[in-house]
């Protein structure tokens, strides 16, 4: 007891001070316009989103919201979907977008009545579980903020947080049998308790921790919650078995607080998470919440989002305002603080690291997020690229190669090829200095030199044969990708032998181009090939690709366009097949992924790696194409609707892509520095850079048909090129865009005016 009164000392101390930061930072953050009025956060909640849904502020720790009992299915990767009318409890971690559930961790939930603690089931009609159900009408979703009334109980919901707490209030009738439930030992999908524990301090403070294994082999959350009402009862259970005393440790802990409540008492509880400890839980809560004014930490919290969505200011239809502001709202769920207000974090080595000086971060949607949201993050979140790099060569240095997938202090080694490359390096090509450079390059070499998933083959062979591993072909190709950009770092610092030699790496795409059927293909050897052979046949982690097929996987070479545009037998054969992937038709078959969602054709926005090909027709001047088809995506696949997403949100990509595709224009190289022009949505866009500089997008004559870009100058001189290199978006500037009914005869055509690969 004695530690945690000194504790309380400390955090009397650190809420002194923490008044005069959140009373600077209130004033600092008021901005004319509320961008947070146009954020739907429902928007990706229906079907195959999968987005996040609950209350959390930019990047943070703290994803706070309600869980369905049917949490464990995949359209409840996240723990919600609008499909349902169940809560479970409020949980404290969610993922966003993923096609795996993992976290749910820290659920608490108020009940009155019999004490149960079982979530329970929609078919035991209520006698076998705490589960409530609630209606939309009743339910409210804003950046920062959720609540829900829950129907069984009578009682109101309010959720709101700062980056590593979460602030709950509930309004309770009047009972004698009010109660709290928190429950360690649900969480969501794949996600099962190892160990858990939890401690009455005092009447108004519970202290415990969550240690669970899912997607994160080794997830290991900390917690602290302290009351705003004294607790009359405390008493604690293994699994259904009430256990005598005030603590329990187990593998299926539960809690469960008691109260007398008058109608329409409220009971706060401010709930501080940690990687590391409980003591460092409450830390936070001094820290990070020091009052129990709701409204304000809600307020506080609504202004950090109001700060972070100025960061691109347009003008457009109110329709298009709420997609464009939902889709960056998306963006700054992940990747998310994984540290405490003291520093200190938990390394993937499983050591307690201190003063990192940098801000470690954990959910790294690699795969994803190294085409589209990553590049975004280096225009509109330059402070944070520092912090992401800095994390990933952490976590090198503690496992020997850089993360694949990494969650909550764990690999997953989720998804092929090694992408934190292309994202290392995008950052150190466009001349970011807040990380270890020299680090920054043995990182990349030594990840690319290792011998994992198929990496020895590429040393020795150059591809990866068909019969050593599954999803060769779409590993390999990933491959190629990150070793190209490792090429780029090599000649960036004088390093002659490996730019040679990272160089040949990156063509390694051509090692699986058959030219008898004219597209990649899983191979067995020098002159043998996987049979039989679809180029429309998908068979999920069972063949050559990684959720796709043939059709689309033959476009993935990003890096080298003007190679692959050869490789398939010049200009016009490109094009030609190019146009044939969105017009043809074919069944993948039955054991085809369900991320494939958004055809068009064969092209599949609803997944990744179909992500750059429209915009590869610019690379043969033929821009007026890709302004055709990414247009229809813009209009089509992106809505405000409850399933207003194509496809799985996956940490931000979907939404990244449609940020900087409505702007009108996308990065097809993750790592050249060059953005290529599409068919610009959003009218007049304001991006605020480093420095305080800032770049306006003005688009004219964008009405109705005029989907087609006719000319364009930048700083009042004319502008013929169809790409865009960030060197130049870098420095500020204005650009005016003009738009017409009809593809120009002259924009983006000329060989002098079109993308390439290196500049």
């Amino acid at each position: 007891m004695k530690k945690y009164f000194r504790l309380s000392l400390v955090s009397i101390a650190l809420c002194a001070a923490c008044i005069g930061v959140f009373g600077q930072a209130k004033k600092a953050d008021v901005r004319p316009t509320n961008y947070t009025s146009f954020v739907a956060p429902f928007i990706g909640t229906a079907l195959h989103g999968h987005v996040f849904l609950g209350a959390n502020v930019p990047f943070g720790a703290v994803q706070l919201g309600p869980v369905n009992i049917k949490a464990v299915e995949w359209d409840w990767c996240s723990g919600y979907n609008y499909s349902d009318s169940t809560i479970a409890g409020f949980a404290h971690t969610h993922l966003s977008g993923t096609g795996i559930g993992d976290l749910g961790d820290i659920q608490f939930m108020p009940t009155t009545g019999d004490v149960k603690v079982v979530s329970g089931n929609l078919a035991d009609g209520y006698s076998g579980g705490y589960y409530s159900l609630f209606s939309h009408k009743e339910e409210i979703a804003q950046p920062g903020f959720y609540s829900v009334k829950l129907k069984r109980y009578n009682i109101g919901v309010r959720l709101t947080t700062t980056t590593r707490v979460g602030m709950h209030e509930y309004t309770f009738p009047k009972s004698k049998d009010a109660h709290i439930v928190i429950d360690l030992q649900k969480g969501i999908g794949w996600d099962h308790p190892v160990e858990t524990f939890i401690k009455q301090v005092n009447d108004t403070t519970i202290i415990g921790y969550r240690h669970s294994s899912g997607w994160s082999v080794d997830d290991r959350i900390y917690f602290a919650a302290v009351f705003s009402n004294r607790i009359s009862n405390f008493a604690v259970y293994d699994s259904l078995a009430k256990v005598s005393g005030a603590e329990l440790k187990g593998r299926n802990v539960k809690g469960v607080l008691s109260f007398n409540t008058t109608a329409g008492e409220k009971v706060k509880i401010k709930v501080g998470i940690s990687p590391v400890s409980m003591d460092n839980a409450l830390l936070n809560i001094a820290a990070e919440a020091c009052t129990w004014d709701f409204d304000r930490i809600k307020s506080d919290a609504n202004a950090l989002w109001n700060k972070e969505l100025s960061k691109i200011a347009i003008k457009a239809t109110p329709a298009r305002m709420r997609t464009f502001y939902t889709a960056m709202y998306h963006t700054m769920i992940a990747p998310s603080v994984y540290n405490d207000y003291n520093g200190d974090y938990l390394g993937t080595d499983k050591k307690i690291h201190h003063n990192a000086g940098f801000t470690n971060v954990t959910t790294m949607s690699l795969w994803d997020t190294y085409r589209a949201q990553d590049p975004l993050m280096t225009i509109t979140q330059p402070e944070r690229v520092n912090d992401i790099i800095s994390s990933m060569l952490a976590i090198y240095q503690q496992q020997g190669r850089l993360p694949v997938w990494h969650l909550m202090g764990s690999e997953t080694d989720c998804m092929v090829g090694n992408s934190a490359i292309p994202v290392v390096a995008d950052a150190f090509l466009k001349g970011y200095k807040g990380f270890d450079r020299e680090l920054a390059y043995e990182a990349v070499k030594t990840t690319a030199m290792g011998d994992r998933r198929g990496l020895k083959f590429v040393k020795e062979l150059g591809y990866i044969p068909a019969d050593t591993m599954t999803e060769t072909v779409a590993t390999g190709m990933e491959y190629a990708i990150d070793d190209w950009c490792i090429a780029q770092m090599a000649k960036k610092l004088g390093k002659h032998a490996d730019y040679e030699y990272f160089s040949k790496r990156g063509k390694n795409y051509v090692n699986y181009y058959n030219r008898e059927t004219h597209f990649m293909r899983g191979r067995l050897g020098a002159n043998e090939w996987r049979s039989p052979f679809s180029p429309f046949v998908s068979r999920h982690m069972k063949d050559d690709f990684t959720e796709g097929n043939a059709w689309q996987y033959t476009w993935l070479v990003p890096q080298d366009v003007e190679g692959l545009m050869q490789l398939l037998g010049g200009k016009d054969t490109f094009v030609k097949k190019l146009d044939s992937l969105f017009t043809v038709k074919g069944d993948m078959g039955n054991e085809a992924s369900n991320d494939i969602t958004g055809l068009i054709g064969q092209y599949a926005h609803g997944n990744e790696p179909s992500h750059h090909i429209t915009y590869m027709y610019a690379y043969a001047g033929q821009q007026y194409k890709t302004a055709e088809k990414v247009r229809y995506i813009l209009d089509t696949f992106y809505t405000n609707k409850k399933d207003g997403i194509i496809g799985n949100e996956d940490v931000g990509q979907m939404s990244a892509w449609y940020v900087l595709s409505a702007m009108g224009f996308y990065p097809v190289n993750p790592a050249n520095g060059a953005y290529v022009f599409g068919s610009p949505v959003i009218n007049d866009a304001v991006l605020k850079l480093a420095g305080g500089k800032t770049f306006h997008i003005s688009v004219k004559n964008n009405v109705g048909s005029n989907k087609y870009i006719q000319s364009i100058s930048f700083n009042g001189k004319p502008y013929a090129k169809s790409y865009l290199l960030h060197t130049d978006l870098a420095k500020g500037g204005s650009m005016v865009i003009t738009m017409g009914s009809k593809p120009s005869a002259v924009f983006g055509v000329a060989s002098a005016s079109r993308p390439k690969s290196v500049y």
